[in-house]
């Protein structure tokens, strides 16, 4: 496995700067966003390391430099919006947007980016799944036939009770997985999996990997703390009694987890996802949050 670290965290960064770090932090890869560049619509999105808006080869040549002067991979391309949104207009920027990532990728060199199926929050799964079949086997075929391989991520992207009870991403669940594999068989559609989502919605976040795993091709290493004092007194309807944490300071086993993975012979990115408020005051504690998860997963995983 590679241990690696999403790269929305350093947003206050050069791409050169993150992989710097990530050298100097003992790091072997990173995830690169590559969000439109312009002012972010929600927490953690809008960071462009990599603007594919009109991507040359130059620039992937330029980039993969930057890689290879500092002995970092990049694990895959993100961009995490929402393709099947109820407002039209924002639904076709994140499908052509990501074209343009999924363009982007084997000019890189690169085989996996990263996303979300997303979801109409107002209407109910069937109606969702209904349009994810509409749209989706097209963006995976795209993805085909460049050789890229699409990794959505697990998180329901349901923060209040405006977005309750579907949320913003339709792939939040292993009933939904089946679903969505039935739908679109190819092997370039698969799971960028983060345990995390999972002990949001008081699910086991280990059995899966088991099932899914010829389907997982990224792997997120976000950890979450169940606030039970909270979730006793609101009860598991409102979703804020669940605190995003780094690894090893939130409920999530990660000897487990990372055994889990290796059970089915994984040999991917694990890739810490930082979201924890407890280190956002300034770059240098979001710095340290990245050295404190590396410190947890390293002797998990070893060396690349």
């Amino acid at each position: 496995m590679q241990l690696g670290f999403v790269s929305a965290i350093l947003p206050d960064l050069s791409l050169e700067e993150v992989l710097n770090f990530a050298a100097t932090e003992d790091y072997d890869c990173v995830e690169v966003m590559c969000w439109p560049a312009g002012k972010a619509e929600r927490k953690f999105a809008g960071v462009t390391h990599i603007d594919v808006e009109d991507f040359s080869q130059t620039a992937a040549d330029d980039v993969r430099g930057l890689c290879d002067k500092y002995d970092i991979g990049i694990s895959g391309l993100g961009y995490y919006p929402n393709p099947l949104s109820k407002d039209a207009d924002e639904a076709a920027v994140a499908r052509n947007h990501l074209k343009k990532v999924i363009d982007a990728a084997p000019r890189l060199g690169l085989d996996t980016v990263n996303t979300f199926i997303g979801a109409d929050w107002t209407q109910p799964m069937a109606t969702n799944l209904n349009q994810f079949r509409a749209v989706w086997p097209a963006l995976i075929q795209y993805a085909e036939d460049r050789g890229v391989r699409i990794g959505i991520e697990n998180c329901p992207m349901l923060f209040s009770l405006d977005e309750w009870p579907f949320g913003k991403n339709l792939a939040r669940s292993p009933d939904v997985w089946r679903k969505m594999f039935d739908a679109i068989p190819s092997k370039n559609f698969g799971l960028n999996y983060d345990p995390s989502h999972m002990i949001l919605q008081r699910m086991d976040c280990y059995a899966p990997i088991k099932e899914f795993g010829p389907r997982i091709v990224h792997t997120h290493a976000k950890d979450m703390k169940i606030e039970l004092d909270e979730l006793n007194d609101r009860g598991v309807l409102t979703f804020d009694w669940g605190t995003p944490k780094i690894p090893g300071l939130g409920d999530i086993d990660w000897s487990r987890w990372i055994s889990a993975l290796t059970d089915i012979g994984y040999n991917g990115p694990v890739c810490v996802e930082v979201e924890d408020n407890a280190f956002m005051e300034s770059l240098e504690t979001r710095k340290q949050s990245l050295r404190i998860s590396r410190n947890v997963l390293r002797p998990l995983i070893g060396g690349n």
